[in-house]
């Protein structure tokens, strides 16, 4: 895993504000992005957003519309680049504030869930992508049960964040946005999971748990939906040089 400590995270408060300054009105100016159902996020206290995972853009665009600082567990790749792409990724990620997760599982993912839980106890909002990885193709893929330990063990509401456009505005491999495309963000209400407190170690509630997150945000987005986990379909799509789609997905447009 790549080395975070709380302590670096604590330290990027001002950097987070003065970026998001930055960025605010010049992507709202060249993007035109839209955001439905904000006043889901709750202005204090401790909560989870889970969303689905459409393209780097998401990072910029998904916390955009908030008042509120999300801190995000993401995939450890994104600090490991090399090139300019590479030192880009990891000074931005850093200073956000996001904490890099090691999907590789074990006692690294379980590492990164603790720093989410400690995180959630001291009150902040936590974004994380329960795919685990940005979609190959668009679609909808089934969540890791993750985003389920952290909501149970944190006893903290889970924010469905549904991100449309972005994946049209920012294909798989492509640096520079397609303007043409104007991405969005829609909040669902938050997902109460009291019923299943205390039942954190069993299997079969962290699956429905997880199923129920994956639901809300197929119903948001629009997204077709794979019951199969997306790491699984980029190996097979490599594996079998199988062609990105092309097409657009069909998703719903801002009203």
């Amino acid at each position: 895993m790549v080395p975070y400590s709380l302590a670096t995270w604590e330290h990027v408060g001002v950097f987070y504000w003065v970026v998001k300054a930055i960025l605010y009105p010049f992507l709202r100016i060249v993007f035109r992005p839209w955001a439905e159902g904000t006043e889901n996020v709750p202005r204090e206290g401790p909560a989870i957003i889970a969303g689905n995972h459409l393209s780097f853009s998401d990072h910029f665009f998904g916390p955009l519309p908030l008042p509120r600082k999300v801190v995000f567990l993401a995939k450890a790749e994104y600090f490991t680049g090399r090139g300019i792409k590479g030192l880009f990724s990891k000074g931005f990620m850093r200073g956000m504030g996001v904490i890099p997760m090691d999907r590789a599982g074990g006692a690294a993912s379980e590492r990164a869930l603790r720093t989410g839980l400690r995180l959630l106890a001291e009150g902040n909002l936590l974004g994380i992508y329960p795919e685990g990885t940005r979609t190959p193709d668009g679609r909808l893929y089934r969540g890791k049960t993750g985003v389920a330990r952290l909501a149970l063990e944190a006893r903290v509401p889970v924010i469905p964040c549904a991100m449309v456009g972005t994946f049209e505005l920012q294909p798989p491999g492509k640096i520079l946005p397609r303007l043409q495309f104007r991405p969005g963000v829609r909040f669902g209400e938050p997902l109460d999971f009291s019923r299943y407190y205390g039942m954190e170690s069993d299997l079969l509630v962290l699956r429905a748990v997880t199923d129920e997150i994956m639901y809300a945000l197929m119903s948001l987005s629009g997204q077709e939906y794979v019951d199969m986990y997306a790491a699984n379909a980029k190996a097979a799509q490599h594996r079998f040089h199988i062609p990105r789609r092309s097409e657009d997905p069909p998703q719903r447009q801002a009203s």
